[in-house]
């Protein structure tokens, strides 16, 4: 088979670097040709490269994904990017399209390189009605998760150091973030990591509602609180669910305990 020309279209970087590295274990004849961070760059990437299918992700800002793969039409195949199952259900079973969850799980992305192989050499499915019920299914309120551009947008994904290999963890599956001079530790159910990125850029960088700093180095996701003890110095600790270990409260954050 002759390469294969791909773009892949994601507003989230981490997700592109992951998605590329998963492609190329899976793929190897596959190239790449080019990244887009939104539905422009992805049509303008398209009309550029002219390749044989595009990665393309349905919630983008600016353009989405549905209205860059109205734009597109049948210039490529498409494969969807989605982190909501709901949008990729439906995609598949049109049998037009194929789809990606968010992270691409490596035996997930060879079923779809294996369907995508077959379709290389056929002519791009005519996916117009499935563009219509995906992009009213994006416009509905309450049928999905809220557009790009309705609210602040937060992190989703840590990219972290696990020995060496790199992980793509889930913010909503950290229990919390500590930090020392050089590192910042992200601590989950059953594993730990090491990232670069400081307390203070996770702050901004977080949804305040399920992430509370109660420390200068310290971040804890409020869902993984199981209470609040003091200890014989009569500082605050925060005691976690499924895990020994506790997190200290600085003076600071007192406050944020007094109603629980």
């Amino acid at each position: 088979m002759s390469t294969v020309k791909a773009v892949i279209a994601d507003d989230e970087r981490l997700m592109r670097d992951q998605l590329r590295a998963r492609l190329a274990e899976v793929w190897p004849d596959l190239t790449v040709v080019a990244e887009a961070r939104n539905g422009d760059e992805a049509v303008a990437a398209v009309a550029e490269h002219r390749p044989d299918l595009i990665f393309l992700d349905i919630r983008m800002p600016g353009k989405t994904g549905v209205e860059a793969a109205r734009e597109i039409g049948d210039a490529c195949h498409v494969v969807f990017i989605t982190a909501y199952s709901e949008y990729a259900v439906e995609a598949f079973e049109q049998g037009a399209v194929d789809y990606v969850l968010k992270p691409a799980e490596r035996d997930r992305l060879e079923l779809t390189v294996a369907r995508l192989k077959k379709r290389m050499g056929t002519r791009p499915a005519d996916i117009s009605g499935l563009l219509e019920r995906l992009a009213a299914k994006l416009d509905t309120p309450g049928g999905g998760p809220a557009p790009v551009g309705s609210g602040p947008q937060y992190l989703q994904w840590i990219q972290a150091s696990m020995g060496q290999q790199i992980r793509l963890i889930a913010v909503e599956d950290v229990l919390f973030f500590t930090s020392d001079e050089k590192y910042t530790r992200v601590q989950a159910n059953g594993f730990e990591a090491l990232i670069r990125k400081p307390i203070k850029e996770l702050v901004d960088e977080l949804d305040p509602d399920q992430f509370w700093q109660i420390h200068r180095a310290t971040i804890v996701n409020v869902k993984a609180i199981a209470g609040i003890t003091r200890d014989f110095r009569g500082r605050q600790l925060v005691q976690l669910k499924n895990h020994s270990e506790k997190l200290e409260v600085s003076r600071n954050y007192t406050h944020l305990f007094k109603q629980m």
